[in-house]
């Protein structure tokens, strides 16, 4: 098919306010990768933009010894790895059998559990009843509040919809009961959604914020997005990470101890997501409403 000159200059036209647009969302990264890694006296003169000026790691060095970093990291590890594989099996074991046409009233319970989505029972007493199932203070209360999202359900639920039913009758036949059916035939053949939820779980417990404050008492299991947020808004965190031992005293300034954390909670996520970008598309798609 011949493409017309204005189709071409349309095109063109798109491409130059894409590269533009990944440009800008780009920038706020590689500056705060810059900031880092230079040195405060480039830091304090405004001399970084987009490269680093004077490179050191004094600033990773210090925020590792002044602050309780690793043991925020571990947390925020702990909390997303059983998070994820809790939400992942309690999500999978929710939308299989609704999306079986022989399973009674699945109408009713898929409606009902769209109810969730429009009215929830509020943050007092969700509090409530965590605190009455002995729970504040323990990662089950974040677990257990968010076990199964409605919205991911409902996506896995039509995914699995759309496998050819043949494939279930011809397991079947060769004598497959449901639970191997499930683990041998639907899940293989679901990876891409499986992968993206994955993804959306895995990004959600990383990055839990309120229900951490609200229901985590104790400083020690607090993860690392609480841990940023205290050194960019207190002050006494920021001084506290800059008293190391005299021999080891480095001059840093609070810019870059602010980059470094960011850039240590956000990593995780970014090395992660290439691994999963391929099923993230397919995956939404593929367990969208049919047309």
């Amino acid at each position: 098919m011949r493409i017309s000159f204005g189709d071409k200059v349309f095109q063109s036209f798109n491409y130059v306010v894409l590269i533009l647009i990944a440009c800008s969302s780009l920038f706020p990264l590689v500056h705060l990768i810059a900031l880092s890694i230079s040195s405060s006296a480039a830091i304090e003169t405004g001399k970084v933009n987009l490269w680093p000026v004077g490179f050191n790691l004094d600033t990773f060095n210090l925020l590792v010894k002044g602050t309780p970093l690793v043991k925020s990291f571990l947390n925020s590890v702990e909390i997303t790895v059983v998070g994820v594989a809790l939400c992942m099996a309690s999500t999978i074991l929710a939308a299989y059998p609704l999306s079986r046409p022989q399973f009674y009233a699945r109408r009713f319970f898929t409606l009902m559990m769209i109810f969730t989505m429009i009215f929830t029972g509020g943050v007092i007493p969700t509090f409530l009843v965590i605190q009455g199932l002995g729970l504040v203070n323990s990662y089950w209360a974040l677990w257990l509040s968010s076990l199964v999202s409605t919205y991911n359900m409902l996506i896995l639920r039509t995914y699995f919809e759309n496998i050819p039913s043949e494939i279930d009758d011809a397991a079947r036949m060769d004598g497959c009961g449901e639970t191997r059916l499930l683990l041998r035939i639907i899940l293989p053949v679901s990876m891409p959604v499986l992968a993206t939820l994955t993804l959306f779980y895995g990004v959600a417990f990383w990055n839990v914020f309120m229900s951490m404050l609200i229901y985590i008492n104790d400083t020690d299991k607090h993860n690392l997005t609480v841990l940023v947020q205290q050194m960019i808004q207190s002050q006494s965190v920021l001084q506290q990470s800059m008293m190391v031992q005299p021999d080891e005293q480095v001059h840093v300034v609070e810019e870059g101890i602010k980059a470094a954390g960011v850039l240590v909670m956000i990593a995780p996520m970014l090395l992660v997501y290439p691994f999963l970008q391929r099923y993230f598309v397919k995956g939404v798609m593929l367990g969208s409403v049919k047309g």
